[in-house]
């Protein structure tokens, strides 16, 4: 978020995903809370991972997965409202400016839960848990006209995750690609193959870093540092494909760095995609 100096120069006020209160909003920050100690969230975010991971053998897609996600998308929107960036979803609704990242943490909290019914097709079985699940937090923090529109916004980001799905809103656009900026090292959201070293299985561990920070020319960089090129693969296959129609494919720019052992030096590759 930005905030004024008393020259009237606008000073970027950095978001940190570790202090207690990252934004200022109290009613962003009550929602946090709420949702980090609310037991039927907390459960749905184990219960998740047994399909996805013990029975499908994927990578985690439960509590680490969903805090990854949360932090990425209120960076990204942290970034793009510096650059002075409007978002649609709320505005459009007649909701607050305010209620705009109270959509985003709420949506990147339960975007998943639907894997507790199955991996495939997740995200449609998602719609339904989290309604019920915003049925009864949403009562607490708006009046019912509120509720309806913010359910309606979250909804509609939780669906639009996965590429099948087109997002109509920036909102929407935001979770997407956050689900995706989730491919550190052992992270990938490709599966790869267990003992082998096909190309998802390189390319799930080549990944070292990733870091959204602005650009000089768009609002956002995300920055990703791998060890291999075979990372550029995760990158282009997943990441690619979800800023692709999210509405912010003009606003997000990929730079991929591959640093690599060359006779004893190291030599860095710079692939902007």
């Amino acid at each position: 978020m930005t905030k004024a100096a008393d020259d009237g120069h606008v000073e970027r006020q950095e978001y940190d995903p570790d202090a207690e209160h990252p934004f200022p909003d109290e009613r962003l920050n009550e929602m946090l809370d709420r949702l980090k100690d609310d037991p039927e969230v907390t459960t749905y975010l184990e219960a998740q991972n047994v399909n996805a991971v013990d029975r499908k053998g994927y990578n985690d897609h439960g509590t680490k997965h969903v805090e990854i996600v949360r932090n990425r998308a209120l960076k990204l929107y942290e970034l793009l409202k510096a650059c002075n960036v409007e978002f649609n979803g709320a505005r459009q609704q007649g909701l607050d400016e305010a209620d705009e990242p109270v959509i985003l943490v709420l949506a990147a909290t339960l975007h998943d839960v639907g894997h507790v019914v199955h991996r495939d097709d997740h995200s449609y079985y998602s719609i339904p848990l989290a309604a019920d699940v915003l049925d009864r937090l949403l009562p607490d923090f708006y009046d019912v006209p509120e509720q309806v529109r913010v359910k309606a916004e979250v909804l509609h980001a939780i669906l639009c995750h996965h590429t099948e799905e087109e997002p109509l809103t920036r909102e929407a656009g935001v979770i997407r690609i956050a689900d995706g900026l989730d491919m550190e090292r052992g992270r990938s959201r490709v599966p790869y193959e267990k003992g082998g070293r096909g190309i998802n299985t390189v390319s799930s561990q080549a990944i070292e870093s990733v870091v959204l920070h602005p650009d000089e020319e768009v609002p956002v960089q995300v920055e990703i540092r791998m060890n291999n090129a075979a990372g550029v693969y995760q990158v282009d296959s997943l990441l690619q494909a979800k800023v692709e129609g999210s509405l912010l494919e003009d606003l997000v720019r990929i730079v991929a760095i591959n640093t690599k052992e060359n006779g004893g030096g190291s030599l860095v590759e710079r692939i902007e995609l």
